[in-house]
């Protein structure tokens, strides 16, 4: 169970018991869905039916303004208000599967299952286009799910901000000031996914979708001037799962280090700066054991700046890392219940893209072991399942092809948990091993910083790793290309890779081919179109303003 240091956004995830009395009483546009009837993209409109003012609400019950936060913070996990399956359950966003439709599972599907890492053999309803990085099409639904998603959000906010803007609560401008981040994170995906796009606030007023789309790099503007704000305002900690100034940074860091593939003006001087404030962040310290991160009592963890929270009971979603648990799990060769799963749904498997960059595989490999890494005593982040499956993907469609990985595993790495349908593991979307690596690739694109430090970082990571120093490697040996493939075996099903290859001008193209890339079992060139996703069909129908990206 959480103990109560960590315990405060999950019960505010417990909408059964708060949200639900807010949204009788309350001006709460968040929690009635802006698209909620069948799409997002139509209408910003979310002015609801209302029994009493917010601040009549608020004079009765002053925390009830972090229920409405924590719906911000939980449409980027949850699929909405309720349980799983069945019971008195009110979904954001309708859709063939409520759990497909959920951010976390879209953005997850757009970064890691398009690029080189992980494949997917369901194929259904445009899984397979995702999967192959081929066939990208409007119509797609999985386009259409993130899309909406990313306005939900926006809409969200944007009422949340005009909601409480002329109201006195505890903590107020730190509040806004994360729900301004909420919003600028998803204008930060919307950007890397779509590029140029609508942006709309508050200042719009209620509705505006029908904006112009804002050029890529204005886009971006905003979202640099948004967090360069808040993170004046955010406290350097905050409670577990909310956002802090570490936040802000991160991000930042984020879209510095793609500036270039973003505005076509490379930043890398900002990208060391804003991940130095992070790796600098005595907030934050590497995790002892990496497993631990992945684990459902990672909200111990020292290492995770940005938690998604998943709780096996107040949060529960099929498209939180119950995704990722039950996505990769099957087979009578792996005991999914000691890993604190009941379901596996034969879905994910890795290939030899990743576990090939681990020095220490071995395509004969005849370990067992399903708890502990493939390789003992080695490098811990190759935790993968090799018994039963073949190491070459001849067709991702076969289970056996590939191997899963058990990096996200819903057991503690203290006690036990009882098995249930949903997860208990956080998501890490910004962890301090990533600014490591951040830090190092700005300062090998010419963006300053100290080389000793930055091999240093790296070191850190790898004697992580290795447990001891068996693993570090030399300067001459701190390159590009060796960061890129660190950040595979460091970040991998972590929703970064897409992004990572195409800042390396790796994703599309014929200069580094993958496991089925463009349909192919050995991999073949796909067009330069597809550094960007097309726009969803109901997007182009809903907004005449917005044109296609070009290819599709």
């Amino acid at each position: 169970m959480r103990d109560q240091e960590h315990i405060p956004l999950v019960l505010m995830l417990t909408f059964k018991n708060l949200a639900m009395n807010i949204i009788k009483k309350s001006t709460v546009l968040m929690l009635l869905s802006v698209f909620i009837l069948s799409s997002c993209t139509d209408d910003l409109n979310t002015e609801p039916e209302v029994e009493q003012t917010l601040g009549a609400t608020l004079e009765q019950d002053p925390n009830a303004i972090k229920g409405l936060l924590a719906k911000l913070y939980g449409g980027l996990i949850l699929h909405g208000i309720g349980p799983l399956e069945g019971g008195d359950q009110l979904t954001d966003i309708l859709g063939d599967d409520s759990g497909e439709t959920v951010y976390l599972r879209s953005l997850w599907n757009m970064q890691e299952m398009t690029a080189d890492l992980v494949k997917n053999r369901w194929g259904d309803g445009g899984l397979d286009p995702l999967t192959t990085a081929t066939g990208w099409v409007s119509t797609n639904k999985f386009l259409g799910y993130m899309y909406n998603r990313i306005y939900f959000q926006v809409g969200q906010v944007n009422n949340f901000m005009l909601e409480t803007e002329g109201l006195d609560f505890t903590e107020k401008d730190i509040i806004r000031a994360e729900a301004r981040l909420l919003r600028a994170l998803s204008y930060y995906h919307a950007m890397d996914l779509f590029g140029g796009v609508p942006v709309v606030t508050e200042a719009d007023g209620i509705g505006g979708a029908l904006k112009t789309p804002s050029k890529r790099e204005e886009v971006f503007t905003f979202v640099e001037n948004e967090l360069l704000e808040v993170r004046d305002i955010l406290p350097a900690s905050n409670e577990y799962g909310r956002a802090t100034k570490a936040v802000a940074n991160m991000i930042l860091a984020k879209i510095y280090l793609n500036a270039e593939v973003y505005t076509g003006t490379a930043r890398y001087d900002a990208a060391l700066t804003a991940s130095q404030l992070v790796v600098n962040d005595a907030t934050y310290a590497l995790d002892d054991d990496y497993q631990s991160i992945f684990q459902g009592d990672n909200f111990t963890s020292p290492e995770i700046i940005f938690p998604l929270i998943g709780d096996r009971i107040n949060a529960q979603s099929f498209g939180s890392t119950t995704y990722l648990v039950n996505g990769s799990y099957g087979d009578t060769t792996m005991d999914i219940a000691s890993l604190g799963a009941q379901q596996s749904w034969f879905g994910h498997r890795t290939t030899i893209a990743l576990f090939g960059l681990f020095d220490e595989f071995d395509p004969n490999s005849t370990d067992t072991s399903i708890i502990n890494p493939m390789f003992p005593n080695k490098d811990r982040r190759a935790i993968f399942h090799p018994k039963g499956h073949n190491p070459i993907m001849a067709d991702y469609r076969e289970w056996e092809d590939g191997y899963p990985t058990t990096k996200f595993r819903n057991t503690y790495a203290v006690g036990t948990a009882p098995l249930m349908a949903a997860s208990d593991i956080d998501f890490p979307m910004f962890r301090l091993a990533d600014a490591y690596l951040m830090y190092a690739e700005a300062h090998l694109r010419n963006g300053g910083g100290d080389r000793t430090i930055a091999l240093k970082l790296v070191n850190d990571l790898r004697e992580r790793a290795y447990g001891n120093a068996d693993g570090n490697i030399s300067d001459t040996e701190l390159t590009l290309d060796f960061i890129l493939d660190e950040r595979a075996r460091e970040l991998y099903y972590e929703a970064h890779r897409r992004q990572d290859l195409i800042r390396f001008g790796k994703f599309t193209g014929g200069s580094y081919l993958w496991p089925w890339k463009g349909g192919v079992a050995d991999g073949v060139s796909i067009p330069n179109t597809y550094n960007l996703f097309p726009f969803p069909l109901e997007a182009l129908q809903a907004n005449p303003n917005i044109e296609q990206n070009d290819g599709f």
